[in-house]
C-alpha cells in the first residue's frame, strides 16, 4: 500500500512542524518516504533527522541512508543532525553570471536604497551586481561623494558632474571587478562616512553575513568601521546561504533591503533583533493590490 504524505496530518513537535501517519497507515516504500522527506521540506525549508525518524516511523539508520542519497541527487543538503532544501554554501561566480540571477529584483532593491540618500550625502560603495544596480540608480540632491570598490559603479557614476568619486586602489577581482587589499584599506582607515551599501554572498541568522573572498570580507570590515550605518543589500537568494568568510555578524547590521520572496519566518527573526528591513518593491504591490480591489 503506498501511502503519500499528502495524506498526513501536520502537529507541532518541540522542534517545529512534523508529519504525523495516519491510523490506517501499514507501509511505505522507500520512494514515498523521499517523497515525504522532501514534501517537509518544502514546507519547513529545514527539518532534524530525529523529527524525521519520528514523524515517518523509521530507525535514525534508515532516514540517514535516506537523506544520504537524496543529497548525492542533489535534491537536499545536509548539516548537523538536520537536513535542509538548498545548499547553504555560496560558489564564487563571475560578475556576468551574478547580473543574470535575480536581474529584476536586484533592479528594485537598487531603487529601494536610493532613497536613503540625503543631499550632500557621503557613502561607500562595495562591490557586487546589486551595488552597481544602486550605482544606476542614484541621482544626487547636492553634490554626493563615494568611496567606492566596484570599477563598474565607479564607471557608472562617473558620467554625473554632480557625484565626486574616490576609487579605492588595489589588486582587482576578476570575478567582481572590484578591488581589495591593503592600499584599499588605509584609504578608508583616515575617513567617515554617513552609509555603507554593502553587498553579500550570503546571510545566515548564525554564521551572519558572508562573502566567498577573505581579502574582500576583511575590506568590508574595514568599510563598517568608517560608516555611521551599514546597510545590505540582498536579494532573497541569499538569505540561508553562507560563503566562504564571514565579514560581520548580523548584529552588527543596521538596515538589510532585500525582494518580497524572503520568507516570513526569516522576516520575523531579523525584525526580532532590532535590524531595520526594508522589502523592496513593497509600497508599489501594495498599490497594485488596492488598484484590483476597486
Amino acid at each position: 500500500m503506498a501511502i503519500f504524505v499528502q495524506n498526513y496530518s501536520k502537529r507541532r513537535s518541540k522542534t517545529g512542524f512534523c508529519w504525523e501517519l495516519p491510523e490506517n497507515y501499514v507501509d511505505m516504500t522507500k520512494e514515498d518516504r523521499q517523497n515525504a522527506i522532501l514534501e517537509q521540506l518544502l514546507v519547513q525549508e529545514s527539518v532534524l533527522v530525529s523529527d524525521l525518524a519520528t514523524s515517518l516511523d523509521v530507525s535514525l539508520v534508515t532516514i540517514r541512508k535516506d537523506l544520504t542519497e537524496l543529497e548525492r541527487a542533489g535534491k537536499l543538503y545536509r548539516s548537523h543532525g538536520k537536513a535542509i532544501l538548498i545548499n547553504p554554501f555560496t560558489n564564487n561566480r563571475s560578475v556576468n553570471e551574478k547580473e543574470k540571477l535575480n536581474a529584476e529584483e536586484k533592479q528594485l532593491i537598487g531603487a529601494e536604497a536610493v532613497r536613503l540618500l540625503v543631499k550632500d550625502d557621503s557613502i561607500i560603495l562595495a562591490s557586487g551586481t546589486t551595488i552597481h544596480a544602486l550605482a544606476c540608480n542614484i541621482q544626487p540632491a547636492g553634490r554626493l561623494t563615494v568611496v567606492s570598490a566596484s570599477l563598474r559603479a565607479t564607471m557608472t557614476l562617473a558620467a554625473d558632474d554632480n557625484i565626486d568619486i574616490i576609487q579605492l586602489g588595489g589588486m582587482v577581482r576578476h570575478s567582481s571587478i572590484s578591488v581589495v587589499g591593503q592600499y584599499s584599506m588605509e584609504i578608508l582607515r583616515g575617513c567617515s562616512f554617513s552609509k555603507l551599501f554593502l553587498g553579500v554572498d550570503g546571510i545566515d541568522l548564525d554564521f551572519g553575513i558572508s562573502t566567498t573572498d577573505m581579502r574582500e570580507a576583511e575590506l568590508n570590515r574595514v568599510m563598517m568601521q568608517a560608516a555611521q550605518k551599514t546597510v545590505v543589500l540582498a536579494d532573497s537568494s541569499k538569505f540561508g546561504r553562507r560563503g566562504f568568510a564571514r565579514i560581520s555578524r548580523l548584529e552588527d547590521v543596521d538596515i538589510i533591503i532585500t525582494d518580497s520572496k524572503v520568507p516570513q519566518t526569516v522576516v520575523k527573526k531579523i525584525e526580532e533583533m532590532g535590524i531595520d528591513l526594508i522589502i523592496a518593491g513593497a509600497a508599489g504591490m501594495q498599490q497594485e493590490h488596492k488598484t484590483e480591489t476597486y
